[in-house]
């Protein structure tokens, strides 16, 4: 079980706001969480702390992103942030990883009758009680737009879908957003537009299809 507190090569390296960016989340949740949760209680729980400080920011791997998403919507759902870190540490010591929510039979496992949420697999099952209705359908959504790796663990992201060509993928520009077939930044794509490069020219110049260039373009537009 190897801890990500450090930067590597294949991990991917994310400050809060690249997380808020990147998930829809507003900063001072994900930041706040960041401190109090997975270097506090969880990076407690271990002995370690999830984050590390690059370029005078705190940055995180690809697989904390990952467990982000989904512990934001269980938070979102009402469960008690109590309850969260316990299921945690629960499913962490039955998979045998220190990133449960970012494990494809973690994620294929979750279901709800509404207000209890369950997560089974590997013979277990666990309840979590929320206060608001859980939708389901955000995890499915998201659960689709990941890869996982030989370990099952999430590997690669497709932030808008797979149906749009703006991939995160940890092993490729230190897991900065890119467009899917070539190592170009979105946002190399959309400073074009701003200045007023017609789609055309812009698909032209970095031998993109004006799909892929329109993808860039409304990623950054969401963010």
């Amino acid at each position: 079980m190897v801890f990500e507190n450090k930067p590597q090569l294949g991990l991917g390296i994310y400050t809060p706001s690249e997380i808020a960016q990147i998930l829809r989340l507003p900063y001072y949740k994900v930041n706040r969480w960041i401190d109090k949760y997975w270097d506090g209680e969880l990076g407690h729980e271990f002995e370690r702390r999830y984050s590390w400080t690059t370029e005078n920011s705190k940055a995180v791997s690809f697989h904390t992103l990952v467990e982000f998403y989904v512990m934001m919507q269980l938070a979102d759902a009402g469960v008690k942030t109590r309850k969260v870190l316990e299921a945690h540490k629960e499913l962490s010591q039955i998979f045998n990883t220190k990133f449960p929510f970012a494990l494809k039979e973690v994620l294929d496992g979750i279901n709800t009758d509404g207000k209890r949420i369950f997560f089974s697999g590997n013979g277990a099952t666990i309840n979590l009680d929320g206060t608001k209705q859980f939708n389901l359908e955000f995890i499915r959504v998201f659960f689709k737009k990941l890869d996982f790796d030989a370990n099952h663990l999430a590997s690669k992201l497709w932030p808008l879908g797979r149906e749009k060509s703006i991939l995160i993928d940890p092993s490729r520009k230190f897991g900065h957003p890119v467009m899917e077939m070539k190592n170009i930044y979105p946002e190399t794509i959309f400073g074009h537009f701003k200045a007023g490069d017609p789609i055309e020219y812009i698909s032209f110049v970095y031998e993109l299809t004006e799909k892929e260039v329109r993808d860039a373009i409304d990623y950054m537009k969401a963010a």
